[in-house]
């Protein structure tokens, strides 16, 4: 049994499938996503003639992800509203670390598709993303189309919560589902926040805790990017 301020294990396989230009299959404890980045030499209309490209994500559960089956969202004729504020939040995730003009005007798009989900996807997600992105920007290097890395950074994010009374990290879903307060953070390499959600289940928590659970997830994601470099080495 893992310790409260312990990681679930972490596994980044690079290049997992053959034709995206940037593919990694990230499993965080049981949660397992599957994140493709494509390049496209074009850009969408709010950035044509600017000199800058575009970095947005797609994210989407996959019918039998969970212990039940799903409907497809295309199958309903319309995304929802989960699927669309996590795919806003990979994207901003993301753009964080990228200068988009050194990208030039082209668009990458990471698709983040959950094959099993445990808890954390969406930080699952974001975590795989940001490799599959690094892994896009090096081919553009490699075949001269940019020439200077678009990546200016690392990202990564994890959840941290109360449960029990315990500032715990990375929740999966038996203990989301339980928890007091439930948080997610987004940081970059240097310690400075990306975005921070958080939301007190059962009843209001206290700035202390506030600090706990930040405390606990600035090391978790430090863990997370070391292993993230690891992966694009």
């Amino acid at each position: 049994m893992r310790k409260a301020n312990q990681l679930r294990p972490v596994k980044i396989t690079k290049n997992f499938t053959r034709y995206a230009e940037g593919s990694v299959l990230i499993a965080q404890g049981h949660t397992k996503v599957i994140c493709t980045a494509s390049i496209e030499e074009e850009v969408p209309r709010h950035k044509k003639n600017s000199g800058e490209g575009w970095v947005t994500a797609e994210y989407q559960m996959l019918p039998r992800a969970t212990h039940t089956r799903s409907p497809r969202e295309a199958q309903k004729g319309k995304i929802g509203g989960r699927t669309m504020e996590i795919s806003r939040l990979i994207g901003r995730a993301l753009r964080s670390v990228i200068d988009l003009r050194k990208l030039g005007e082209r668009s990458i798009t990471i698709d983040c598709d959950v094959i099993q989900a445990d808890g954390g996807t969406r930080c699952a997600s974001i975590n795989g993303g940001y490799v599959a992105l690094a892994l896009a920007c090096q081919k553009l290097l490699k075949s001269g189309k940019v020439t200077q890395n678009p990546i200016t950074g690392t990202v990564a994010a994890i959840s941290a919560g109360v449960c029990d009374g315990t500032v715990t990290l990375d929740l999966d879903y038996e203990l989301d589902s339980a928890a007091e307060v439930d948080m997610n953070f987004v940081m970059n390499g240097e310690g400075n926040f990306v975005e921070v959600q958080g939301t007190a289940e059962h009843k209001a928590f206290s700035f202390k805790d506030l600090v706990a659970m930040k405390d606990v997830a600035s090391k978790g994601i430090e863990q997370v990017i070391a292993l993230q470099k690891k992966a694009l080495k």
